[in-house]
């Protein structure tokens, strides 16, 4: 039995013992409860060693050097059945070795894959993106896993520990102890979702080799994966009820908000104290955060201007290596930023009919995106043939949650009252 295969089945049994522990919760019967939870606790750690391991592997499957007489074998082939019209599959673990790392890495392994591009006489197929076709940063920080052959997963987290009753010794003594609270727990539920991309490309990109066109089809879709799954990360799927939860719409399976809420009102000076002092518990800070915001309150931020009104309140200094990241200064406080398109922008946000949720703030890390299955892709020449355009069409099954209680704030400009 594969390892993958155990961890589901793992996985399962655990699935199956957390429901019945709920079940025994809702009925008050807290003695059963606590059992089914120590059964719990008990496989976690299995699990964690399965889990390791399987990582350990992967590990050595992304840092492996790819062969490149194989590369441009298994290219060459994959772009002829691209050429047929044929799908052509890329398990999970290829995906995740392309999808979260930056796009200049991915076009870059694929170009060192199948050799340099050939430029065919009177075709130009060097096809330039246009500016600010980026794509945002917080795909290469989220927590990924392969989830291949699960039809759901359920992470389960700690919403409240236990506390401690203290006593006289005298007073104590030959009597019943204070029974503490019970430890509140919550479950994170990480369902497939179906997601498509869609680019289109001129059709002198045939004119390539086969190993060539593969590399080019494929940069084009991963990216257009990227960017899908950048605005479902925040925003969910965009359902009523969402299959998929992004940040700003995490809820665990009892459908309570896994995110924590601060209002605002305005771009101004207290803003980024507000939101490092609303995450986390009353003993910390976040240490691994980060601020996501639109380019346009960025901007706003760095307006600002101190009493003097010469001097900026924040200093913003862009990463060199990925002008899409950077850091906010004020004195001794440093923040890091990502800019997200796909949030709404504080500045100018109309807030007359309902409230309206921005920028966020937390750790990446505390956002699990899963990837269920193969990834496809396959070249269509008829959706825009009289365009003289090749679509490339990409499938995935991808899902995603918060998976550690308030793990992100969102920052939220309030109804406005009415008069």
């Amino acid at each position: 039995m594969s390892m993958r295969r155990k961890l589901t089945e793992k996985l399962q049994e655990r699935t199956e013992l957390l429901e019945k522990a709920e079940g025994l919760l809702q009925d008050g019967k807290r003695e059963e409860y606590r059992a089914e939870m120590d059964k719990v606790k008990s496989m976690n750690g299995e699990i964690e060693e399965i889990k390791g391991l399987i990582q350990e592997q992967d590990r050595k499957f992304m840092e492996k050097a790819p062969d490149g007489a194989e590369e441009r074998d298994k290219a060459a082939e994959r772009g002829n059945l691209l050429m047929k019209g044929q799908e052509v599959k890329f398990s999970a673990l290829e995906v995740s070795k392309a999808l979260f790392l930056p796009q200049s890495a991915v076009e870059k392994s694929v170009t060192l894959a199948t050799g340099t591009l050939a430029q065919p006489t009177g075709a130009g197929t060097n096809i330039r993106d246009p500016l600010g076709n980026g794509v945002g940063a917080i795909i290469d920080q989220v927590y990924v896993q392969d989830l291949t052959g699960m039809s759901a997963f359920l992470e389960p987290y700690v919403i409240s520990e236990l506390d401690a009753k203290g006593a006289k010794v005298a007073t104590a003594a030959g009597t019943a102890r204070t029974a503490s609270s019970d430890p509140t727990f919550g479950v994170a539920k990480i369902a497939p979702y179906e997601l498509t991309t869609t680019s289109y490309v001129d059709r002198n990109i045939g004119r390539l080799t086969p190993a060539n066109y593969y590399a080019k089809v494929f940069a084009m879709a991963i990216r257009a994966l990227r960017r899908s799954t950048v605005k479902m990360i925040f925003n969910g799927d965009g359902q009523a009820t969402n299959e998929m939860f992004g940040i700003k719409t995490a809820k665990n399976v009892a459908g309570n908000a896994i995110y924590a809420t601060k209002e605002v009102s305005a771009v101004d000076a207290d803003l980024l104290t507000n939101l490092m002092f609303a995450y986390g518990g009353d003993e910390m800070l976040g240490g691994s955060c980060r601020l996501y915001l639109n380019k346009a309150d960025l901007l706003a931020l760095g307006k600002l201007r101190g009493t003097n009104e010469k001097r900026r309140l924040f200093d913003i200094v862009p990463d060199v290596g990925n002008p899409n990241t950077g850091t906010i200064r004020e004195g001794g406080t440093i923040v890091p930023y990502s800019i997200a398109s796909d949030l709404t922008a504080l500045t100018g946000a109309d807030a007359t009919s309902a409230a309206v949720q921005t920028m966020v703030y937390g750790d990446p890390m505390n956002y699990e995106l899963g990837l269920f299955g193969d990834y496809t892709v396959r070249v269509d020449e008829s959706v825009k043939a009289v365009e003289r355009m090749y679509t490339i069409l990409g499938d995935a099954m991808v899902g995603g949650n918060l998976i550690v209680d308030k793990g992100f704030v969102v920052a939220t400009l309030p109804k406005t009252p009415t008069a």
